[in-house]
């Protein structure tokens, strides 16, 4: 079942969307070369629970962190860990938070220092195609159309879709039906309605689709180990534009100043 949000909804959900935002952007401030992920996991925590909200992940189906932090060919759900972050690596960073009743979920994908110049338009340009879908993200469209275009802009370039994880509908439950895929068929799926909220979340591979699970149960990476970029709003369907309840602002004033 769908569930259409109220205005007041939409509200609560952009509130814990935000804050998801800004616990991000303090992530950034921290992220450099040598950095263990294990104290962005902490310093995420202490802030959401000081702004009134709890990790919407720590504890969901068993997941042990509030971040899901994953490095270079780990492509989401990954251990933040004792290990050290290093010169050239991406990371991508997915949180979440639950504040009155209602889930916010964002990712973003950052590069530790200077990266090579080919993981870097791969991350531009997976960022480009979660705006593309957002293009098309409005009422009377089908989420095939979404799935499309993400797919017909990052194909062009060679890249991969992972076709075994998918965006989702948000809401007071974390993962809301439909299941919002990142490759299909315009004018196919479900039919998108004012008052949906979806969380559209391209992960986009430099190599092959192929993916793998690791023995901890979570982390999901590239079958042949390339790199993978992975970046995540939270949407609300309108007529004709649709609403985009996270951002990455935040993040990007933090980037931009270093």
């Amino acid at each position: 079942m769908i569930h259409i949000k109220t205005e007041e909804e939409i509200e609560l959900l952009k509130e814990s969307s935000l804050l998801v935002g800004k616990t991000l952007a303090e992530v950034a401030k921290r992220i450099r070369p040598g950095i263990k992920s294990i104290v962005l996991d902490t310093l995420a925590e202490e802030f959401i629970r000081d702004h009134g909200a709890e990790p919407g992940f720590k504890g969901y189906n068993g997941f042990p962190f509030t971040l899901c932090i994953s490095v270079n060919e780990q492509v989401v759900h990954g251990f933040p860990g004792h290990q050290h972050l290093l010169e050239g690596d991406i990371v991508s960073i997915d949180c979440g938070v639950l504040k009155n009743g209602f889930y916010g979920d964002s990712a973003y994908t950052f590069a530790v220092g200077e990266v090579d110049e080919e993981v870097r338009l791969l991350m531009d340009r997976t960022k480009e195609s979660l705006y593309k879908a957002i293009e098309v993200a409005v009422e009377g469209k089908r989420i095939g159309d979404i799935g499309h275009a993400v797919q017909s802009h990052v194909e062009q370039y060679g890249y991969s879709v992972v076709r075994d994880l998918v965006g989702h509908g948000l809401g007071r439950q974390l993962h809301e039906k439909p299941e919002v895929p990142n490759y299909g068929k315009r004018g196919t799926g479900i039919k998108l309605q004012e008052g949906m909220v979806l969380a559209i979340e391209p992960m986009i591979n430099l190599g092959a689709r192929q993916v793998v699970q690791l023995s901890d149960g979570w982390t999901i990476r590239t079958a042949d180990k390339m790199p993978s970029a992975h970046y995540e709003h939270d949407v609300a369907i309108r007529k004709g534009k649709a609403e985009i309840l996270s951002t990455f602002d935040y993040i990007e004033e933090v980037i931009n100043a270093k």
